[in-house]
């Protein structure tokens, strides 16, 4: 239970998050819409109500004091959650894009050839993808979700598992021929294709006792261009079996390992409630999803 009366005044949190976000007294005053001297008092009011030095005065530059960068990370969060819900509640946020993050290889061959399918159902909708090997999470005014590898273990976040997917390592049969590639370091002499800003091909191989060697050469391309080289006989790669899957039937790859387990894609959100552009594309990205896992089991 929240004992209301012993926290302090609302204007007084809500002026020194702004300051906290802005490092500086006249920009929070700004986004606030109120002078910097009544920024300046409200601090003073908190730090009274609290007892507690929140900014560091000592220097030329504002800085935060170790209690104070405590109460804005709070803050923040706590600001946050409430700003999404009014959006999410008056739909006043509805006609921002959905922004979606993912890697360049999920987005050209899953996400791309699935798309029309939402833009015809959903033709009011605005979409940014964002095709990243860096991993960005869902803010507000943001990223509003994102469609993530590995096992959905990110603290702070809601995943859900879109496709399941165990990770494979494969190559064009024009590449490995009938060679027999019976432990992982008979890998070592093939050349090795990785997407730009990842490390997974070698660390798959130090994860499965490769620690010594060298690949007979390991070229760094974007996620879509890497599938491409793949499929060309450039070199082996380690990706998620959703990806190549077709590939793979249609002979044009060869998996050489498979690692089975609790992996996949999944649609990364924060927790609260969403938008309804985002509602809406979480949903058919469900149907999309059990459509994908019902053609794989055929």
């Amino acid at each position: 239970m929240i004992d209301w009366i012993a926290l302090p005044p609302l204007s007084a949190l809500r002026a020194f998050a702004a300051l906290a976000e802005s490092q500086s007294v006249t920009r929070a005053g700004e986004r606030l819409n109120v002078s910097h001297a009544a920024v300046s008092q409200q601090i003073r009011t908190l730090e009274t109500h609290l007892g507690l030095s929140l900014v560091d005065r000592s220097g030329r530059r504002l800085e935060l004091t170790p209690e104070g960068a405590q109460l804005a990370e709070a803050l923040t969060e706590g600001f946050g959650t409430i700003y999404r819900t009014i959006q999410a509640l008056t739909g006043a946020d509805a006609a921002r894009p959905l922004q979606i993050s993912t890697t360049q290889l999920f987005a050209s061959t899953w996400l791309m050839p699935r798309l029309l399918d939402f833009q015809t159902k959903h033709p009011g909708v605005d979409l940014m993808v964002h095709p990243t090997a860096e991993i960005s999470d869902p803010a507000p005014g943001g990223i509003d979700l994102c469609l993530r590898f590995g096992d959905g273990n990110w603290p702070g976040l809601v995943a859900e598992m879109l496709v399941p997917a165990d990770i494979v390592i494969t190559a064009a049969p024009s590449l490995v021929g009938e060679c027999d590639v019976v432990e992982p370091a008979d890998l070592l002499r093939f050349p090795w294709l990785q997407e730009l800003g990842t490390n997974e091909s070698m660390d798959w191989l130090r994860s499965h006792g490769v620690t010594e060697g060298c690949v007979k050469s390991l070229t760094h391309v974007p996620g879509n261009l890497m599938l491409e080289g793949a499929r060309a006989g450039q070199g082996v790669i380690s990706t998620a079996m959703s990806s190549v899957e077709v590939d793979v039937k249609a002979g044009r790859l060869r998996v050489l390992f498979r690692d089975a387990g609790e992996t996949g894609y999944h649609i990364v959100t924060r927790p609260g409630i969403l938008r309804p552009p985002a509602k809406a594309f979480v949903q058919w990205l469900r149907r999309q999803g059990k459509e994908a896992v019902a053609l794989a089991e055929v």
